[in-house]
């Protein structure tokens, strides 16, 4: 289905007029994470690694967490190059967040006492294995569970009452665009990725009256390890569908999640495309301000059209790929 020039023009006025609302009415004063301590899981390498990077460079004391004890000793070194303060701090430690909770509560304990409290979580171990709903093993469910969400649940869980108690604190939970609507291919990872977004909204209103700010970020492809390895797993179809938005590179992906973060932004996404997915798939999320609402309101009737289309294209793939497969089929059993 083509998209008419209305349509395209409907979502290049959306688009100019969120930018404008964001420019001249929604722009906050960040906090400041000079001296504070932030801690950020996945920080070996990726968009964690980024976000270390990134928080090393505004004057913050950093500890990042992951299981490689060489790619955080790495991801430590590279912080001290970037050193901006002569009492600034970095460490590590090898940890499966997904596990026991109270171990993993008692090295962040540990840690707390080296670095002081935590001022910034920031959540950002995941993984993805793809495969149609019923291939994928059952194994692998659990292996998605536990890194993706208990990783994310343990540390949040341990952090969350001390920075109320504080009345201050900034926790970011990184999802995905898979938490916005289910795709072929992605089912057991986009059911770790919708639970993260739960959590994450049900803690930003339980949590905004006592000062701390919660940011769920949702990364779009990103040029990574852990896509190069998500790659191996992936349908055709899956391949297909989520290829048109190209690959964002970490680190980008990795300044503008510390930037909302430190704004106090609820949702935090980059592109066009990423914008219109999480604005037609997030009607209910906590947007912020009365004038982004606004637009909202007036633009996502319009937008559901765009929505029709998507499925209509992302339907049509899926069925090319299977009568390819049929003819395929057949070909093989008449050659034998």
């Amino acid at each position: 289905m083509e998209l008419s020039w209305e349509m395209v023009l409907c979502v290049g006025i959306a688009v100019l007029v969120h930018v404008l609302v964001y420019l001249f009415v929604m722009a906050k004063k960040p906090r400041s994470i000079v001296g504070r301590h932030v801690v950020v899981t996945g920080g070996s390498k990726g968009i964690g690694l980024c976000l270390a990077v990134e928080c090393a460079m505004k004057g913050a004391n950093v500890t990042v967490i992951a299981r490689d004890e060489k790619m955080l000793s790495g991801a430590v070194a590279l912080m001290e190059v970037i050193r901006q303060r002569p009492d600034q701090k970095f460490q590590y430690r090898s940890l499966d967040i997904g596990g026991d909770y109270d171990q993993v509560a008692k090295v962040l304990g540990e840690i707390e006492d080296n670095f002081g409290p935590i001022y910034t979580l920031i959540n950002c171990a995941g993984m993805a294995i793809c495969g149609v709903f019923e291939e994928v093993s059952v194994q692998d469910v659990h292996k998605l569970m536990n890194v993706n969400f208990f990783g994310t649940y343990n540390c949040t869980r341990y952090v969350l009452p001390k920075m109320k108690k504080a009345g201050d604190g900034i926790i970011v939970i990184t999802a995905s665009q898979a938490a916005m609507f289910g795709i072929y291919g992605y089912g057991p990872y986009s059911a770790t990725k919708y639970a993260l977004r739960a959590m994450a909204e049900t803690i930003a209103m339980e949590s905004r009256e006592h000062g701390v700010s919660v940011t769920l970020a949702m990364p779009c492809d990103t040029n990574t390890p852990g896509f190069e390895e998500e790659e191996k797993s992936k349908p055709r179809e899956t391949k297909i569908i989520s290829g048109g938005g190209g690959l964002i590179e970490p680190e980008v992906m990795a300044k503008a999640i510390l930037k909302d973060a430190l704004k106090g932004k609820f949702t935090s996404t980059v592109g066009a495309e990423s914008w219109l997915i999480t604005t037609l798939g997030g009607a209910l999320l906590p947007w912020d301000g009365f004038f982004t609402n606004l637009l909202h309101a007036i633009v996502l009737g319009p937008l559901r059209l765009v929505s029709y289309a998507l499925h209509k294209y992302f339907n049509s793939v899926i069925r090319k790929c299977a009568r390819e497969d049929k003819a395929k089929a057949a070909s093989e059993v008449e050659s034998k």
